[in-house]
């Protein structure tokens, strides 16, 4: 298989989509806060030097001698402190102290522009990211407040505080940093650890599908190994290894039935063909053809109701369950007809018949033909195996919510190793040849199955030459 087509690739294929797209969202919404965060505490580190350099205006402006060349070197070392440079502008606009070490700065004389001073004029602050008509040389993000002197002679100032927006930047910088990294370590983390987790998990799976291709192969024999921690992929192995042996004994017993088959039918058909072929090419005489023409009727029959027995047994494979507990009949009624239609064998083989039937109604749960078959096949056993002159002893009896049927006949006792195996199809003991020649071994296997499509049991014992045969039924 294309690794690129397995599940393991799969899984980490979207674990990996899952964990970028959370980064991704995630990085979009931690760049927005921390830009927004770098930006506003930027801004107010600068307000912060444009009020504590008007505070240092209104107080040197107080002194009769007050000089604008006064106010460089203390706006210098607030400048060295924030970072920030700082500018000084008269009430028109003139720039007249700079915080630059120069000896000659550059800004000194430059004027401020019309919309700045009107801005300053009417709401004592402004805000901007620009050159300020070219009092710097690149674009720079100012913050300028009106300073108030004390004296009215000196009249209003104002003081500009700027920097460069790359050195704003910097803080988010730092944090993108920190996010980047942490990041990639967490990606790097959750790749090993989706890496061993999928093949942990894949590896049941792969086990599973190496025994599937053994099986289409037709070795019946392969299980899975179960994981050691209970969780949805042991009860899968578990639930294969189940379904592994269902399949291995139903090849079992599919290869039993077609050679049971095979030896049901090819003695009849062999006796059929022997005695077919003597009588054409004269090997038996015509005197005894009738005697062997009888033969051959007898085993066609005998194939007629083999062949007749199998399409009973497919059909009860088919029948719905559900549908047949919705009828109901009188299970007394039953087994006294089916008595009455046994009469003629049951007296030529001189039993005595011992029927406990009550004389209420017992009225159960299932399709009256299916427990009739069920009640013949049982009494026309009993009927053959029986030693004659001996009883046969039938009783019905209800016990909670069950209706129990025995049938019981003194003859020979079964062995204890074949009494399991009396019900599986084709089976036949010794002594059941010698009396029961014509019988193909599917009477009981008829009678479990009908049993067991209608929920019920049947139990066989046999001791001291006595057979019994209880099986139960569900009142209505």
């Amino acid at each position: 298989m294309n690794r690129y087509h397995s599940l393991s690739f799969k899984h980490f294929l979207t674990i990996m989509l899952i964990l970028l797209v959370s980064f991704v969202l995630l990085g979009t919404a931690f760049v927005g806060f921390s830009y927004r965060y770098a930006m506003t505490e930027k801004r107010e580190a600068m307000r912060s030097a444009a009020g504590e350099t008007c505070r240092i205006v209104r107080a040197y402006s107080a002194d009769a001698d007050f000089n604008e060349v006064d106010l460089r070197m203390p706006i210098s070392s607030l400048s060295n402190t924030s970072g920030f440079q700082i500018m000084v502008c008269a009430e028109d606009g003139t720039v007249i102290a700079c915080s630059d070490q120069q000896f000659i700065c550059g800004h000194l004389g430059k004027s401020l522009p019309e919309h700045v001073l009107i801005s300053l004029m009417q709401r004592g602050e402004h805000t901007e990211l620009s050159t300020l008509g070219g009092i710097y040389q690149q674009e720079q993000y100012v913050v300028a407040e009106t300073a108030v002197s004390v004296r009215e002679d000196f009249g209003a100032c104002y003081v500009l505080v700027s920097c460069d927006p790359a050195s704003m930047a910097e803080i988010w910088r730092q944090f993108a940093s920190i996010f980047i990294t942490t990041a990639i370590c967490v990606i790097l983390i959750a790749f090993v650890i989706s890496v061993v987790t999928i093949e942990r998990m894949t590896q049941p799976i792969n086990e599973i599908a190496a025994a599937a291709h053994k099986f289409a192969g037709g070795d019946y024999a392969a299980r899975v190994r179960l994981p050691e921690r209970r969780d949805e992929i042991h009860e899968l192995a578990e639930a294969f290894n189940t379904m592994a042996e269902s399949i291995e004994n139903q090849e079992k017993q599919r290869r039993e039935f077609i050679a049971n088959v095979s030896h049901e039918l090819k003695t009849p058909m062999t006796t059929i063909t022997g005695f077919a072929d003597g009588i054409l090419d004269g090997t038996i005489p015509p005197e005894q053809q009738d005697k062997y023409l009888s033969t051959i009727s007898s085993e066609t029959k005998r194939l007629s109701r083999l062949v007749r027995n199998m399409l009973e047994t497919s059909r009860l494979q088919a029948v719905d369950k559900a549908q047949v507990l919705q009828k109901s009949f009188d299970i007394t009624e039953v087994v006294g007809m089916t008595l009455l239609g046994l009469e003629q064998k049951i007296n030529a083989r001189n039993l005595d018949v011992d029927a406990q039937l009550p004389e209420d109604r017992l009225i159960v749960r299932g399709e009256q033909d299916s427990i009739t078959q069920v009640v013949y096949n049982l009494l026309d056993n009993a009927v053959k195996f029986a030693d004659e002159g001996t009883v046969l002893r039938i009783q019905l009896f209800k016990q909670e919510k069950k209706v129990y049927v025995s049938v019981e006949n003194t003859g020979t006792t079964i062995e204890a190793e074949e009494l399991p195996l009396i019900f599986d199809r084709f089976h036949k003991e010794d002594r059941s040849r010698s009396k029961d020649p014509d019988g193909v071994g599917l009477g009981l296997y008829i009678v479990r199955t009908i049993l067991e499509n209608h929920g019920e049991d049947i139990y066989v014992t046999s001791e001291n030459r006595v057979t019994r045969f209880v099986f139960t039924l569900t009142l209505a």
